[in-house]
């Protein structure tokens, strides 16, 4: 199983699930609860899978 990324600031899985619920576009919604996630712990792979998404494409949002 592959670590999980870590992420700055202090954004909780809840909030980014609260603001993937009000995003009006979908790809932003599953960019949001990917990074919900990898807050969760969740590795990168299915963090990914969850943003529809591969694994370098997550890695730069979560960088960005």
């Amino acid at each position: 199983m592959a670590a999980a990324v870590a992420l700055k600031g202090d954004q909780s899985s809840e909030e980014f699930r609260r603001l993937a619920a009000k995003a009006k576009d979908a790809n932003q919604a599953r960019r949001l609860l990917a990074l919900a996630a990898i807050r969760d712990g969740k590795g990168r792979a299915e963090a990914a899978r969850i943003g529809g998404m591969d694994r370098q494409t997550l890695r730069d949002w979560v960088h960005a």
